[in-house]
């Protein structure tokens, strides 16, 4: 008897985890978030997701989930420090994205986007075909650069003037296995808040929620104007020859 009142208890203790009437707790972040980024068409087909970190929980949509009907019940959480899972919806799986969450959550993050934009696939293949498979993405003069942080533990935002790099990594037949080429990039280039997964999407990070999706969707702003500006011959930077390599 002692033993299904503690199961009973742990399981509302679980429940109680992703249910809030603040619009602010994550779970609740995370379903509107996911709503406002499939009518962008970033998140379409069950495709990318979300994750945010509130002290040592992680909060994880679920992988297979239609993003737009997404409810606070289809929420993973798990625990920062033990990697175990606090609650687990029965019917569901856990995200693919999960270990690459972790390694932005690592590097100090406070919520990790991916996406599937049709416009970062379509810079990483522009990349390729232009400057090489080792490139980065790299512009410049662009304002909206100015939606950028300019690095882990430095204050404020990159300017006009500077050079926005993103590092682009390659895809992977398992997500999951894109963790140690993320992590590689990021060690190259530890100042960036997004990495670019060839012919997949992007992943983009941020202190907290509001920095990662301003973030985000600055990028994507760049990405979209960095294609339209190929078709017109115009160069994403004034010294196209520095592009550099991963």
């Amino acid at each position: 008897m002692a033993s299904d009142e503690a199961n009973s208890k742990a399981v509302d203790d679980a429940e109680q985890l992703v249910q809030s009437e603040d619009p602010q707790h994550p779970s609740n972040l995370i379903c509107e978030l996911c709503r406002k980024f499939y009518a962008l068409g970033w998140v379409t087909g069950t495709g990318g997701g979300t994750s945010i970190r509130q002290h040592d929980h992680i909060f994880l949509a679920p992988s297979g989930v239609q993003k737009e009907l997404m409810k606070p019940s289809d929420i993973f959480v798990m625990d920062f420090n033990t990697k175990e899972y606090l609650r687990k919806p029965s019917v569901l799986k856990p995200s693919a994205c999960t270990p690459l969450f972790l390694a932005a959550f690592t590097r100090g993050a406070g919520c990790c986007i991916h996406t599937h934009s049709q416009w970062a696939v379509l810079v990483t293949l522009l990349v390729e075909r232009d400057f090489g498979q080792s490139a980065c993405f790299e512009i410049e003069e662009i304002e909206q650069i100015k939606g950028i942080g300019k690095g882990r533990g430095k204050v404020g935002n990159l300017g006009y003037h500077d050079r926005l790099r993103i590092p682009i990594i390659e895809n992977t037949a398992f997500e999951e296995d894109l963790t140690e080429s993320l992590e590689v990039a990021t060690e190259k280039y530890p100042d960036t808040y997004a990495i670019l997964v060839r012919r997949h999407g992007i992943y983009v990070w941020g202190d907290n929620v509001h920095k990662a999706k301003t973030q985000c969707e600055s990028l994507d702003y760049i990405f979209q104007l960095a294609v339209e500006m190929k078709k017109l011959g115009l160069p994403w930077t004034t010294r196209a020859s520095e592009i550099s390599d991963i």
